[in-house]
């Protein structure tokens, strides 16, 4: 068994039933993604737009899972969702965004699964919708105008710290978010997912209801 595979079957064993492990391949190459798959890894993460697609074009395999994790330009929404093999687009971060996804999908003939990206972190560098933002959105059910996207449920990032008290509590208020978004929209379907948690602190991701977790490093080593 290579490293990647041996990395794989390590975070699985660490996963409950119902959490998806998503490998984070943005930045290494093709190869290290077809031994991750080989190993029975089937859901990736890249982060820009162009690399996804050299990706696509090199593993073409169809079981293949495809998630947009990182900062979606406007500019590039065509171009990714002309390739009609991404499963999850988690980094949805503005309204803006949201509807030109959605008219692109719908141009495109299909129907697009989203998440909505919420900025709970210390870092301003972070990107997303502030808790209120999003709680606005749904109370005035501006998800209905959608014609070709699916919100599936919500994605967050923990600060960027060593101090445990401080990522528990952005996780449990990503958490906190999505069960309040339910109790305002009842009738919502599907919004059921809960991507947060990376290689140094899903486990505390889990501890929160996290759904999916994105992994790269413990996978892949340091990116070059």
């Amino acid at each position: 068994m290579n490293n990647i595979a041996q990395a794989i079957a390590d975070i699985r064993s660490t996963l409950p039933a119902g959490v998806e492990l998503v490998a984070v391949s943005k930045f290494h190459p093709a190869q290290a993604i077809a031994d991750a798959y080989a190993a029975g890894q089937r859901a990736f993460g890249e982060s820009r737009v162009q690399e996804l697609c050299a990706k696509i074009e090199a593993l073409p395999a169809d079981d293949i899972r495809w998630h947009f994790i990182g900062h979606l330009q406007t500019n590039k929404v065509r171009q990714l969702i002309a390739t009609r093999r991404i499963a999850l687009i988690e980094s949805v971060d503005s309204e803006r965004l949201l509807s030109i996804i959605d008219a692109e999908s719908e141009r495109a003939g299909i129907v697009s699964r989203v998440l909505m990206q919420v900025h709970v972190a210390q870092e301003e560098t972070k990107t997303g919708f502030s808790p209120d933002e999003l709680l606005g959105y749904f109370a005035n059910r501006r998800f209905e105008s959608l014609k070709a996207t699916h919100i599936c449920g919500l994605m967050g990032m923990a600060s960027n710290t060593d101090d445990a008290e401080r990522i528990n509590a952005d996780f449990a208020a990503i958490a906190a978010l999505r069960k309040r978004i339910l109790e305002i929209c009842p009738d919502l379907r599907g919004f059921d997912t809960l991507s947060m948690g990376m290689s140094g602190d899903y486990p505390m991701a889990i501890a929160h209801g996290a759904t999916l977790v994105r992994v790269g490093t413990a996978i892949f080593g340091s990116r070059y």
